[in-house]
C-alpha cells in the first residue's frame, strides 16, 4: 500500500480518473481491463478517502460521471514525481551504458503489453 493506505490498483485507477476524467465507472473498468466489480470497490475507497466523486450524467441521469478532486491529481503528480525520480537514479546506478539499448527495447515492449486490448478476442 501506498500514500493514504491506497493499492496499486487504486492508484491506477485514480490516475484513470484524473486523466480521463469526468468518466464513467464502465469505461475506467474498460481503460484499467478489470471487472466492473472491481472497480466499484476501487471507487468505494477513493470516494471514501475524498479522491474523487461521482455525479449524474447531465446527457444521461442513468449514469454516474466519476470526477477527480484536485488533491487527487496533486496527489498523482507527486508519486510519479517520486517514482521518475527514483527509476533516473536506479537507472544510472546499475544499468551500464552500453545496456543503455536494451534497456530502452524493453520499455518500449512493456508499453505495448501494457496498451494491449485483449477483449476483442484472437
Amino acid at each position: 500500500m501506498y500514500s493514504l493506505g491506497l493499492t496499486i490498483t487504486q492508484l491506477s485507477v485514480l490516475r484513470s480518473v484524473v486523466d480521463e476524467g469526468p468518466i464513467t465507472a464502465a469505461r475506467l473498468a474498460a481503460l484499467e481491463h478489470v471487472s466492473p466489480q472491481s472497480i466499484a470497490q476501487s471507487l468505494a475507497v477513493l470516494k471514501a478517502a475524498r479522491l474523487v466523486r461521482g455525479e449524474p450524467d447531465p446527457e444521461d441521469r442513468r449514469k454516474t460521471l466519476i470526477s477527480a478532486d484536485p488533491s487527487a491529481a496533486e496527489l498523482i503528480t507527486s508519486l510519479l514525481a517520486g517514482r521518475e525520480s527514483f527509476l533516473a537514479r536506479a537507472i544510472d546506478q546499475v544499468v551500464a551504458p552500453e545496456e543503455r539499448e536494451s534497456l530502452e527495447k524493453a520499455i518500449e515492449l512493456l508499453e505495448r503489453l501494457a496498451a494491449a486490448d485483449l477483449s476483442g478476442g484472437a
